[in-house]
């Protein structure tokens, strides 16, 4: 069984001034979920980084300009003037794009912004925030804030990591896979599979 070192994780995040409190939660954490192989942490590494930047940002940044609205969520914002009714107004985006799906309720229940993404992985929506939460036995409330601690926000990457089977991906490198399971798409490929390649080294792997 592999460990993940202090040293190795300050190599992997050399611009985050908290590594001693990540390296603590994750010490803990990646055994029980079988995060365990040079190529498993890697993965799961390089993943949270990508998604948080450098394990930096643990809420979903959702300040956008109403170009970006557009672009990024046209089912929700079809034209410029829509968009610019709720644009820099994270709240108000937030309760429009994730309103009536992930089993959150419509736009006005205020949902969206409350089951917006946290933590390494960010989890989303009332399901993934409700799931999260039995499988700690603790209230959704209680999980929301859990969400922003380093164990909480560890620990969450790590339940969806292993609801979602990634260490088979990780076992055979497809970072693509993974990716698409996490990301629902292609986004930030090039960069996860550069913070992949770079964590692949340090694990001597």
């Amino acid at each position: 069984m592999t460990e993940l070192s202090l040293e190795q994780l300050k190599q992997l995040l050399p611009k985050n001034p908290y590594v001693d409190h990540w390296h603590k939660a994750l010490s803990q954490l990646l055994p029980d979920y079988e995060i365990n192989t040079p190529q498993r942490i890697a993965a799961f590494v390089a993943q949270c980084a990508h998604e948080s930047g450098g394990f930096l940002f643990l809420k979903e940044n959702l300040n956008y300009r109403a170009e970006s609205l557009v672009r990024v969520w046209p089912k929700y914002f079809p034209d410029l003037a829509t968009a610019k009714s709720y644009e820099k107004q994270p709240e108000k985006i937030a309760n429009r794009a994730y309103a009536n799906r992930m089993g959150n309720g419509p736009e006005d229940s205020g949902d969206g912004w409350k089951f917006a993404g946290k933590g390494l992985i960010q989890l989303t929506g009332r399901t993934n925030y409700t799931w999260f939460a039995a499988s700690l036995g603790i209230s959704v409330e209680e999980a929301s804030e859990y969400l922003l601690t380093f164990e909480g926000a560890a620990q969450s990457a790590c339940w969806f990591w292993e609801q979602n089977n990634l260490n088979k991906f990780a076992d055979t490198g497809d970072i693509k896979g993974m990716t698409k399971v996490i990301n629902g798409g292609y986004l930030g490929l090039e960069d996860r599979e550069k913070h992949y390649q770079h964590a692949l080294h340090v694990m001597g792997a």
